[in-house]
C-alpha cells in the first residue's frame, strides 16, 4: 500500500495559487480552474500527496464553475468537515492524509447518482491520464474510469 503523506518537498513543488487553495483553505475563482472542462479519462489525485479522490467517470457539468463529482474514487481519502466560515455552514471537503483543502459537498448532485456534488478547486488536485495510471501506480481503479460521462 502507497503511503500518502504530506511533505515538505510536496509543498515546496507547489504553484502559489495551488499552496494558497491546499494549505491556507482558498478557493479558485469560478471557472478558472485549468480541470474544470477536463473529459479525459482517468483518475485526479490530491496535489499534495497523491492520494486518489475522483475519477473521471464521476466528474459531471454542475454548471458551478469548479469540477464537480458525484462521489469520491476512494472514500477513507476524503474527510468532511463542519465548515462555518462566511457566515454559513457548509461541509469541507479535505484530503485524508495530505490535510489539503479540496472545496466543498452540497446535496444538489444528481439524484440518479447519489444526489452529492463535490465541488473542487482544480489547484487542489493532478489529473493522472488512463494511460499513466498503471504506470503511476494508480492500475487498481482503472476499472472505475472506464465509464467516462
Amino acid at each position: 500500500m502507497t503511503d500518502y503523506r504530506k511533505t515538505d518537498e510536496a509543498i515546496a513543488r507547489l504553484t502559489p495559487e495551488q499552496y494558497r487553495v491546499t494549505q491556507q483553505n482558498g478557493t479558485e475563482r469560478p471557472g478558472t480552474g485549468e480541470l474544470l472542462y477536463n473529459k479525459e479519462p482517468g483518475i485526479y489525485v490530491d496535489v499534495v500527496s497523491g492520494e486518489p479522490l475522483f475519477a473521471s467517470a464521476d466528474k459531471y457539468e454542475s454548471g458551478c464553475g469548479w469540477p464537480s463529482f458525484t462521489k469520491p474514487v476512494e472514500p477513507a481519502n476524503v474527510a468532511e468537515l463542519v465548515d462555518r466560515s462566511h457566515f454559513m455552514t457548509r461541509t469541507e471537503v479535505r484530503s485524508a492524509h495530505g490535510d489539503s483543502h479540496l472545496g466543498h459537498v452540497f446535496d444538489d448532485g444528481p439524484r440518479d447518482r447519489g444526489g452529492l456534488r463535490y465541488c473542487i478547486n482544480s489547484a487542489s488536485l493532478r489529473f493522472v491520464h488512463r494511460d499513466d495510471m498503471e504506470a503511476e501506480g494508480y492500475g487498481a481503479y482503472l476499472p472505475q474510469v472506464e465509464d467516462v460521462r
